[in-house]
């Protein structure tokens, strides 16, 4: 499938309130407009990341461990009884824990040197909270396994995933600097005073993030002045988790005149018309509840699969007692076949121009890990797979408009989130992606994909928008609504 692997196995604790609210046409909450709002989603505390990553090999013996939270976490709760580090058949590793406000992270420092070639164990358990008292689900654990020696390879700035790339020119003026480097960092060493943005008027004032171990985010306060040149550096007090330092680093790139906003939507012409829409053919399992129409084309009929539909009279369409909807399949009466025909084409239309958009406000944001991210309207790009291992939230207006174009897969782990904040909609966010969607169980997905292959929804998994796919839709006790719009 192409997805990025699977580090996180240790976050599929985390459970969700889901709360839907019907809105009509005419923003009134008459049911029989058949449209649904996004869902308004509450993640619990919960770990986003770690370093090392759970099933890490050839970790340095003088190595550190981290873990990155969701949210602002009581300090105080974060202790030695409550995250440790054990080797197999050893005593727990004696050592100092300390926590990071600023890049919400812990950080467990051993005393000494960890043995080698040995599997390692850390746990974070349960008594750890929010600033709200809220605590984590269940004790987080997750394992690694050290190399024989220390880790004495300085890190370094990836050129290739980091966005803007030194010499880059017409970089929109709200830009939001992408750091990636090559290794974990040390989160406390993520500060302003060793990464820093200046002009030739001094230093521009930002906000950084630390969106993984791997990967930080430089915010301007303000946008930065057209056509002029902007230098980016990273101080060598930036060092990894076993104290190796980075030489020092700049990237210099210019403004161009231009802010960006948001992209134009893309246009699904009468694919639109589909809830679902596939070419091969659409299959369910258990208690589907789908709001909208369904179609195959060029598949038969009998590639709709698990509906026990029943063909209208007039032979050109089908029902559902599992879709407030009508069903339609290539080889039903004329007419369809040629509407199907047409939608497809839109379909394959659609994918194209979202795919072909140039000019990414991002590139590479999180090096396909996007999970904990607050995005901003735009348009977003891929060379790899996209794996959202706690809630992503896009915050804009009813008119923002968002396209990620994926080379690989998109995958969402169980219990996960698309969130939409600030009155987005579904209708406006589109995921072109290369490879196979797969929604584990109990996620909720907002939006519109445009899938060149297929699409697995597992169990409990929802989708608010729509599924475009060229391949198939595969469902499994699914709810899949068509947006308002």
């Amino acid at each position: 499938m192409g997805f990025k692997k699977d580090t996180n196995k240790y976050l599929f604790g985390a459970s969700y309130m889901l709360l839907a609210l019907s809105l009509s046409a005419c923003n009134n909450s008459n049911s029989s407009n058949n449209s649904m709002d996004a869902p308004i989603v509450i993640a619990d505390f919960a770990v986003t990341s770690t370093a090392p990553t759970d099933g890490a090999t050839n970790v340095g013996i003088n190595s550190k461990v981290v873990a990155v939270f969701n949210k602002d976490v009581a300090s105080a709760s974060v202790n030695q009884a409550n995250f440790s580090l054990q080797g197999a058949s050893e005593t727990a590793v004696v050592g100092a824990v300390s926590y990071n406000a600023a890049t919400k992270t812990a950080m467990l420092t051993p005393g000494s040197v960890l043995s080698g070639s040995t599997v390692y164990s850390a746990t974070l358990t349960g008594d750890i909270e929010d600033q709200n008292g809220d605590s984590l689900i269940e004790d987080v654990v997750w394992t690694f396994t050290t190399a024989a020696l220390a880790d004495t390879t300085a890190p370094t700035l990836n050129t290739i995933a980091t966005n803007p790339k030194d010499g880059d020119t017409g970089v929109i003026r709200n830009v939001k600097l992408n750091l990636v480097f090559s290794e974990a960092i040390d989160p406390t060493t993520v500060t302003t005073a060793n990464i820093s943005l200046s002009d030739a008027s001094g230093q521009v004032d930002g906000t950084l993030s630390f969106i993984n171990p791997t990967t930080v985010v430089l915010s301007p306060d303000a946008n930065l002045e057209a056509g002029v040149l902007h230098t980016l550096t990273l101080s060598a007090n930036i060092a990894d988790l076993a104290d190796n330092n980075l030489a020092e680093t700049t990237l210099a790139f210019t403004t161009g005149e231009d802010v960006s906003s948001s992209p134009a939507a893309v246009d699904l012409g009468t694919a639109g018309n589909y809830v679902l829409l596939a070419k091969t053919g659409i299959s369910t399992t258990g208690t589907t509840d789908i709001l909208g129409d369904i179609a195959v084309s060029p598949a038969a009929r009998s590639f709709l699969t698990g509906f026990d539909e029943t063909l209208d009279a007039s032979g050109t369409f089908a029902t559902s007692a599992l879709v407030t909807g009508e069903l339609f399949a290539a080889n039903m009466a004329p007419g369809t076949p040629t509407i199907l025909t047409t939608a497809v084409g839109d379909m394959e239309a659609a994918y194209t121009d979202a795919a072909g958009r140039s000019d990414p406000d991002f590139t590479e944001l999180g090096a396909g890990e996007i999970g904990g991210l607050t995005l901003d309207p735009g348009l977003y790009k891929w060379g790899t797979g996209v794996l959202v291992t706690s809630d992503v939230t896009l915050n804009g207006d009813a008119n923002a408009v968002w396209i990620f174009q994926i080379a690989e897969g998109l995958k969402l782990q169980d219990g996960k989130s698309i969130v939409l904040s600030g009155g987005a909609l579904p209708h406006n966010v589109f995921w072109q992606v290369a490879e196979g969607v797969t929604l584990q169980a109990g996620t909720t997905f907002n939006g519109i994909i445009l899938g060149q292959t297929g699409v697995e929804m597992l169990s409990g998994a929802a989708l608010n928008g729509r599924a475009l796919v060229q391949t198939a839709v595969t469902l499994i006790a699914n709810d899949v609504n068509q947006p308002a719009e």
